[in-house]
């Protein structure tokens, strides 16, 4: 089985610093939900890893971040597109947990769930901790300059054979010829 891993805010979403507090805030990033839909139609299945700390911190809740996740479900297939999963990890970096990246217990539990070698996976981020937690896990990191992007790679220190595009579609166009 072909799988991608990606981040949600400033991969396929426009990121906020006030965070994703309702589906109104949820804005794709332009080609990001036909990208999705590429790796669809190449035979790759999609899982999304986010840190989601605003349910800790009291700024929505579990039925806000669902209905969130809905919004992106129905625009997605608008375009003929799917996640396969959403893997989210609700904690503040406080709560010490596993799940939350950098740590690799989210995209760990991706790997095991859809029984895959994390070695043979691309994972797409744009922060330096969705980096790392996928390196670390062994998978094929992907930085995006969008969201974060441009600062985590002015910042440097990214993993080695880490691979940098402009956005999530044209990481899906080297993902794809990577793969046929």
């Amino acid at each position: 089985m072909k799988l991608v891993i990606l981040d949600r805010d400033g991969v396929i979403n426009k990121d906020s610093a006030n965070f994703i507090k309702n589906p109104s805030e949820w804005i794709p990033i332009a080609g990001s939900l036909e990208a999705i839909a590429l790796l669809n139609q190449s035979g790759f299945r999609v899982a999304i890893a986010t840190n989601q700390s605003g349910v800790s911190r009291g700024l929505f809740d579990m039925a806000t971040l669902n209905s969130i996740h809905d919004k992106m479900h129905r625009e997605l297939a608008l375009v003929g597109g799917r996640v396969d999963a959403v893997f989210y990890c609700p904690h503040s970096a406080d709560d010490h947990c596993d799940c939350r990246k950098p740590k690799t217990g989210m995209i760990k539990e991706i790997g095991k769930r859809f029984s895959v070698e994390l070695n043979q996976v691309f994972a797409i981020g744009d922060a330096l901790k969705d980096l790392q937690a996928f390196a670390n896990a062994g998978c094929q990191p992907i930085l995006v300059r969008t969201g974060k992007g441009e600062e985590t790679l002015k910042a440097g220190n990214l993993p080695a054979n880490t691979l940098v595009f402009a956005n999530l579609n044209e990481a899906v166009q080297h993902i794809i010829s990577e793969n046929t």
